[in-house]
């Protein structure tokens, strides 16, 4: 990616997911989504990282007559919490159809998007 003219102060944003069934969690990121494996961290305690580059981030702050607007287009119901993490990739149907494809490791994590907007 490109470094922006004018970077601003912020310059990067992190996401901490905290996850109990960290192979299981990095696989799909990595390895179902596609995200690229920058760095890994393990340390005393058993405690372990692993930074990936999901792409570009934004932060996007709404409404929520807007959050309910959007899960509608892109659901078909109100499904979003507080926090709400999205990805934009190259092939909507076909990463859809891999990650709500029947097996253990995607099962339930990810809901078809609204018919019309794949």
């Amino acid at each position: 990616m490109d470094e922006p003219t004018n970077p601003g102060r912020v310059l990067q944003m992190r996401l901490v997911v905290e996850a109990s069934d960290y192979d299981q969690a990095v696989a799909f990121y990595r390895d179902l989504l596609g995200a690229r494996e920058e760095l890994v961290v393990e340390s005393g305690g058993g405690a372990k990282v692993t930074i990936l580059d999901v792409g570009r981030a934004t932060l996007e702050i709404s409404n929520p007559a807007q959050v309910a607007m959007i899960d509608d287009v892109e659901v078909g119901r109100r499904v979003s919490p507080k926090l709400r993490v999205a990805f934009e990739v190259t092939d909507v149907a076909g990463v859809t159809g891999e990650l709500v494809a029947p097996d253990e490791t995607a099962s339930g994590c990810v809901s078809r998007p609204a018919p019309g907007t794949a």
